[in-house]
């Protein structure tokens, strides 16, 4: 998939899982049980602490079951270096908690979706001049929706992501406020569930997000 094909969909799907610290041998249950809950959108992030020979072995996991029925990316990019190991992994998509313009210029040289992340009015506007496909707001729960509609109103041509903080209770409101999509981790990615094996309850929480979308 070239960037707009994968652009679109996000834009359909809205909603992105955010895998962090789950091993490589239970994320296919773990992208089944969110693809049966209607998440088509998994972000696996690096460890920088460890290599990142998980996170390339996961988003090849999941390239392998799904295809481009589930598009799968990497998050916690932060080097040029990170960018060219999960684009050989098959990754559609790059995320990073920050704004960096190496990072960014990376991931457009290698046909994939730049998602960097962005605190203020000025961050947000560096990352769409650097070539960012969407910038996510980060860490959006504690700024609150009143923040987010008030940056929005001047910038409303750049597409915001909503991530940290966002949950069942709150995805609605951010939606509505004019984010084009969502970034969601422990509510529906739960390290109790997983490690238990109970994948039915993780596509129980999915839905219950989906259904918002």
């Amino acid at each position: 998939m070239s960037s707009s094909p994968v652009l679109d969909f996000i834009l359909e799907h809205k909603l992105i899982a955010i895998v962090r610290g789950v091993a490589p041998q239970r994320v296919g249950p773990l992208a089944e049980a969110l693809y049966r809950g209607g998440i088509r959108l998994i972000e696996v992030t690096f460890d920088q602490r460890r290599g990142p020979e998980d996170t390339i072995d996961s988003i090849k996991r999941i390239r392998k079951e799904f295809g481009n029925e589930v598009l799968a990316g990497a998050g916690t990019v932060l080097t040029p270096e990170q960018v060219a190991a999960a684009a050989s992994a098959g990754a559609s998509y790059i995320i990073s908690p920050n704004v960096d313009a190496t990072v960014i210029a990376a991931t457009k040289s290698r046909g994939m979706l730049s998602i960097p992340g962005a605190l203020t009015p000025s961050e947000i506007v560096t990352a769409h001049r650097c070539g960012a496909d969407l910038v996510k707001l980060f860490p959006a729960g504690s700024l609150g929706v009143d923040y987010a509609r008030a940056i929005m109103a001047p910038l409303s041509h750049i597409k915001l992501l909503a991530v940290g903080g966002v949950d069942e209770t709150n995805l609605r409101s951010w939606l509505d406020a004019g984010f084009v999509g969502a970034g969601i981790g422990g509510g529906v990615v739960k390290k109790e569930l997983i490690d238990a094996g109970r994948y039915g309850e993780i596509t129980m929480l999915a839905e219950r997000y989906s259904r918002q979308v």
